[in-house]
């Protein structure tokens, strides 16, 4: 089986035995747990309790006889019942924490208050998170939380991928999204595929986000949320260009002071409407 494989395997949440159980139950079919031991390597002792979890899961049925069998689902049924077992699970985290809300705000918000007395608006300006996974997940975050506009300044936009169901989810909602992209003559060689690929699949997939291509050097790349001029709302995530720096040493802000996010916005639509082009060469 391809690392592809096994990777999608990885994602339906399995422990390493499961996973391994259900790629050799989907590629033998129909068989007995100590046949399935033999053929996998998983431990005599473990196959059983592997083979009931993955029952409990749906994703295999099992045969009553002497001895028991045990048959796959189909790979469809399989992710139609990963999907609805996630759902009943966030459902029920979300129940939970309703079920303490009331709590955990009469507990937690008085000493929050009193330790937040002293901090300054300056100081609350910004805070950090790491480049990579922490950043994707707020920059997630903000797509699933706007509510009139998304503003992306990205040289190439290669973390789309990790960032495209939040992405959709926000156009779908009729969110208004616009991509500021550095120009490929800017790009380095490497970058340049990249950001040919990513714009071809925006373009072919989201024909209602409008690009457009700086002419000039961007000093950050980031994303706005919902700014407003009036300089009440707003958030965003911004990430200072530093090439001497590697990326995982990096940090981005994050903000919702709405003057400075007014200010990312103004910047946006400068150079959008007089540093930028329309046309994607080549």
């Amino acid at each position: 089986m391809t690392d592809e494989a096994v990777g999608l395997l990885d994602r339906l949440g399995l422990t390493e035995y499961e996973a391994t159980a259900l790629r050799e139950l989907l590629t033998l079919g129909r068989t007995t747990a100590p046949n399935l031991a033999q053929a996998t390597g998983i431990p005599k002792a473990r196959i059983y309790g592997v083979l009931d979890s993955l029952s409990d899961r749906g994703f295999i049925k099992i045969i009553p006889g002497r001895p028991k069998e045990y048959q796959p689902k189909s790979p469809e049924q399989i992710l139609d019942r990963a999907e609805e077992n996630r759902r009943q699970e966030f459902e029920g985290f979300v129940q939970a924490l309703e079920n303490v809300r009331a709590e955990f705000l009469a507990e937690f918000q008085p000493r929050f208050e009193r330790a937040s007395e002293d901090i300054t608006p300056t100081e609350e300006l910004f805070h950090v998170v790491d480049v990579g996974q922490p950043s994707e997940r707020e920059t997630r975050q903000l797509y699933h939380e706007a509510t009139a506009q998304v503003r992306i300044i990205t040289k190439s936009f290669e973390y789309f991928d990790s960032v495209r169901p939040a992405f959709e989810n926000a156009i779908e909602r009729g969110i208004d999204v616009d991509a500021l992209f550095l120009h490929p003559d800017l790009l380095e060689a490497e970058n340049r595929p990249v950001q040919a690929d990513i714009v071809e699949q925006l373009r072919t997939e989201y024909p209602a986000v409008d690009l457009r291509f700086s002419s000039e050097q961007l000093p950050w790349r980031g994303t706005v949320v919902d700014p407003s001029m009036d300089y009440e709302a707003g958030r965003a995530i911004i990430l200072v260009e530093e090439k001497d720096v590697p990326l995982h040493m990096r940090q981005a802000a994050l903000t919702d002071n709405g003057s400075f996010v007014a200010g990312l916005q103004r910047y946006f639509e400068l150079v959008w409407e007089h540093e930028s082009v329309a046309d994607y060469p080549g």
